[in-house]
């Protein structure tokens, strides 16, 4: 008797249980469906659907080859996947029923790949875009699960388009992208076609790598292989604005969300994820939702919006002259007069360490680096100390003297190479973190109070007891301009803008005052201080500024500008 199966026999197919693994080469290719409560993800042939509380998976499958973009439609009822094929045969696109888990129609016209799909907002259409050897752009009813209509989806004179998303408010208007083309492109339902329009941005060829559509379509957003971002008018098809100037996102813009309170979350191909807002697209470190205070013995979180007191921190009988967050917003530091710097959770206000003797005449001033890895100290008797901070040690790198009278006011610039203090003993010294040694050194006939860099990082501003504010050359020490700050009293707080616009300060004549940075001229006046003003800061994303005095009042003004 043979032991050879007959090729008649039916060969019965394995059930897949489970699978581990991630492919990231999908772009946007992880997903989370509106429901809050799965992710959806291709990987290989198969699209999983994994529920993020439990480790419950389901399994999509029906490609038969692998899967190159995936969309969810607004009310989550649908999910679309298109895939890869062989050159010249047609590459499918499955339109699945999210609910039933089950494959509702195959959608075969593109060849090749399927590079990129969106749902209309109320899910009457898709659109696809074939990939480099198809070309085309087409939409589909989702009701008749059949081509609608279809176009070349760029000019020939450039490049392929790679990514598309419709409107966030009509199911009629859709954006396509790719190496030097940006099409706004309107359905013509009656007569079956889509007609585009090519956005103008002037000498600029970039080509996009993302795209992000506002809530209201007002703009739409493009990151670019190039790392910057330009902001459209879909109305006009002209460019808005473009940024950031400097310091582009390394390895490009890969991902880009408009988000409902205004900016953008960017994602860039070197890993990094930061918020930002137009026009600079500067990262915005921090949140505008929260701020802390100190007073004698107590540390207070706030939060911003309701003025609710969240949290606070007290150590008896002592006086907190001075707090910072860390950056990843795991911790409080705090200086205090018994010479230690305490560290507490902001969550709960548990303390998470102490760095006993820091200074000898109590902690005066105190500032942290934006890489969580140092902490800046000065103290009453004029020394500045930089610590090391791991995850279970706090060490002293290196102690700086050269201060005569106690410090004031620590900035470190953004890149953690340089910081500056201010003292009363009326110098302000510029250090080299790096070398840990005085870089400049600034000299004036007042009692420092405060001191910023301006955000391009070539100028400080500083004020003190002499009421004037003065601008100086961070690269020799020279003053380049000097205003009259106030008419009485000193200068004690100050704070910029992240752009560099605008400056804040506030001091003993009990006034709040905003800045021209160039002009040098006060555009804004706040009063209601009935106390000298000590502190005084601006919200990250400008939406804010939060005043304190020596009375223990804290105001919070309405920032005059939008951002």
């Amino acid at each position: 008797m043979d032991n050879k199966i007959s090729p008649e026999a039916q060969v019965a197919e394995l059930e897949l249980d489970a699978v581990i693994g991630f492919n990231g080469h999908v772009p946007t290719g992880l997903k989370c469906h509106p429901d809050q409560e799965h992710l959806i993800f291709p990987l290989g042939c198969t699209i999983l659907i994994q529920a993020i509380n439990t480790q419950e998976q389901n399994f999509l499958q029906g490609h038969g080859n692998n899967v190159s973009c995936l969309a969810i439609s607004r009310s989550g009822r649908y999910i679309a996947s298109g895939q890869v094929t062989f050159m010249g045969f047609k590459a499918d696109i499955i339109l699945w029923d999210y609910k039933k888990r089950e494959l509702l129609a195959r959608l075969s016209l593109h060849k090749g790949k399927i590079e990129a799909l969106a749902f209309s907002p109320n899910d009457l259409y898709l659109v696809s875009l074939g990939g480099p050897d198809d070309g085309s752009v087409v939409v589909w009813s989702i009701a008749k699960r059949d081509a609608i209509c279809g176009s070349p989806a760029a000019g020939l004179n450039v490049g392929n388009a790679t990514n598309v998303i419709f409107s966030r408010c009509r199911d009629e208007m859709f954006v396509t992208a790719g190496n030097g083309t940006i099409r706004v492109w309107e359905l013509d339902l009656p007569n079956r076609k889509i007609w585009p329009t090519e956005c103008q941005t002037g000498q600029m060829k970039r080509i996009v790598m993302s795209i992000g559509m506002a809530d209201d379509d007002s703009f739409f957003y493009l990151g670019t292989t190039t790392g910057d971002i330009l902001k459209m008018n879909p109305r006009t098809k002209l460019l808005t604005d473009a940024g950031p100037a400097k310091d582009k996102f390394s390895l490009g813009v890969s991902a880009i969300r408009c988000l409902k309170m205004g900016g953008l979350l960017v994602g860039s191909g070197a890993g990094l994820l930061v918020f930002c807002k137009s026009p600079s697209y500067k990262p915005i470190n921090g949140t505008a939702e929260l701020f802390a205070t100190c007073a004698k013995k107590d540390i207070r979180v706030w939060h911003t919006s309701s003025n609710r007191e969240l949290l606070r921190i007290t150590v008896p009988n002592m006086t907190c002259h001075g707090i910072d967050f860390m950056r990843d917003g795991k911790s409080i530091i705090s200086a205090w007069n018994d010479g230690k710097i305490r560290a507490f959770a902001p969550e709960t206000g548990r303390l998470m360490y102490v760095i006993n003797s820091a200074h000898r005449i109590g902690v005066t001033a105190i500032a942290t680096t934006s890489d969580c890895k140092r902490v800046i100290s000065g103290g009453g008797e004029g020394e500045v100390r930089v610590w090391q901070i791991g995850c279970q040690t706090q060490k002293l790198e290196e102690a700086l003297k050269e201060h005569k009278s106690s410090v004031s006011c620590i900035r470190v610039k953004r890149n953690n190479e340089e910081c500056v203090t201010a003292s009363t003993d009326g110098t302000c010294i510029i250090w080299d973190l790096v070398r840990l040694r005085r870089n400049q050194m600034i000299l004036a006939n007042t009692l420092f109070q405060c001191v910023c860099y301006h955000p391009e990082e070539f100028q400080i501003i500083t004020s003190g007891t002499d009421r004037k504010i003065a601008y100086w050359e961070v690269f020799d020490g020279t003053v380049i301009r000097e205003l009259e700050g106030s008419l009485s009293g000193s200068i004690n707080g100050m704070d910029i803008t992240q752009e560099g616009v605008h400056f804040v300060t506030g001091g003993n004549d009990h006034l709040v005052k905003v800045w021209d940075y160039n002009e040098g001229e006060v555009t804004h006046v706040g009063v209601g201080h009935s106390g000298n003003i000590t502190r005084i800061r601006i919200s990250p994303g400008n939406q804010y500024i939060v005043s304190v005095s020596a009375d223990g009042a804290i105001l919070r003004w309405k920032y005059p500008y939008t951002s």
